[in-house]
């Protein structure tokens, strides 16, 4: 698993604090002479009627008065969404090891249509405000973000920001309520309206075709300070209940909350929640993978029973699992939704492994 990602998992915890009554200016146009060589979107225009248009979200209000040419991405995958509607930003960050340009992931080389992918911004530190002003957009998306109101203030002041909305923790934001905001930002939200439905419809379609996903028991789990569980509001989880698993009974209750959460570690005393139908986990072969099997749940029959979908560095699934999109969504069910009813078909010697 990459290390990009055990990194994320410890800046997770600490939620973001909504201010209300920042408002970001509008938008004033392209950025200043001779920078327009760096843009990148695509020539068609905003949908009728789509500006101005006023976004709110968990730091109050965003207003857009014309369509944004230079788009920056400080969420770590608000770039997908943008190339679903075939603008490519300027900029966006650093998150998984992808490949082209380390910002794109497979399943989006094909929305570059042969154009320069964004400048990659590292976040290693953080958020590069220097290298984000550096590219004078004129619009900064930080959906997919563990933003803080400092962050909101200093990106404020380079650009209009738009944040996630109030009511999701930091990584929360449900892959359709992002991809529905960057569609209105940009002013094509009826076009991005139906590449959610579409999307959703393909989810609908996998569930439908796999009835024996329903009410099963499912988690997402990674080695990281013993084993790290994902939490409700997380997008992989989500994902598993919108193809008709359910959680463990008392599965909020261990994380010692409402569940109403990111994700957080199981203690050993609660290591049977993992004992689910489906357990999907983040984990390479080896040390990672023995951490769980070995101090955890090799006792359980969902290790006895092959009911564990390894997601290693080099699967198909695991960096568009993790990358959650309109755009990433068909590339994902193709290479998992068999793997996970592989798992639960009760017959072990079915394999959930990537084939090939």
């Amino acid at each position: 698993m990459p290390l990009t990602r055990r990194s994320l998992l410890g800046s997770l915890a600490v939620l973001g604090v909504a201010v209300p009554g920042l408002t970001a200016c509008g938008a004033t146009g392209k950025a200043a002479a001779g920078a327009d060589d760096a843009v990148t979107g695509t020539s068609d225009g905003p949908e009728d009627g789509a500006f101005p248009v006023t976004i709110a979200h968990k730091f109050g209000e965003t207003t857009l008065t014309e369509q944004p040419t230079r788009i920056v991405c400080v969420g770590l995958k608000d770039q997908d969404d943008l190339l679903a509607l075939g603008i490519v930003p300027v900029g966006a960050s650093t998150w998984l090891e992808l490949g082209q340009g380390g910002v794109i992931g497979p399943w989006a080389e094909a929305a570059l249509d042969g154009r320069p992918a964004p400048q990659a911004l590292e976040t290693a530190d953080g958020i590069a405000f220097e290298a984000v002003a550096g590219l004078a957009p004129d619009l900064v998306l930080a959906l997919y973000a563990g933003l803080t109101a400092e962050d909101y203030e200093k990106l404020s002041a380079i650009a209009p920001v738009v944040a996630a909305p109030e009511g999701f923790v930091d990584y929360g934001i449900p892959w359709d309520v992002e991809a529905e905001v960057v569609g209105r930002a940009v002013g094509r939200p009826a076009r991005m309206a139906e590449l959610v439905a579409a999307s959703k419809q393909a989810v609908a379609d996998a569930a439908a075709a796999h009835p024996a996903f329903a009410g099963r028991t499912a988690l997402v789990a990674t080695p990281y300070e013993g084993i790290y569980v994902y939490g409700e509001q997380d997008p992989r989880t989500r994902l598993l209940t919108s193809l008709g698993f359910v959680l463990p009974d008392g599965f909020a209750e261990a994380l010692g909350d409402t569940g109403n959460t990111f994700g957080g570690t199981i203690s050993d005393e609660r290591a049977d929640l993992l004992d689910v139908d489906a357990l999907v986990c983040f984990a390479d072969a080896g040390d990672q993978q023995q951490q769980i099997e070995t101090a955890v749940f090799r006792r359980f029959a969902v290790a006895r029973e092959e009911r564990v979908v390894w997601l290693r560095s080099a699967d198909a699934a695991t960096d568009p699992f993790s990358f959650l999109t309109v755009l990433s969504l068909p590339y994902l069910l193709e290479n998992f939704v068999d793997r996970v009813a592989a798992a639960v078909d009760g017959d072990p010697a079915t394999s959930s492994e990537q084939e090939g």
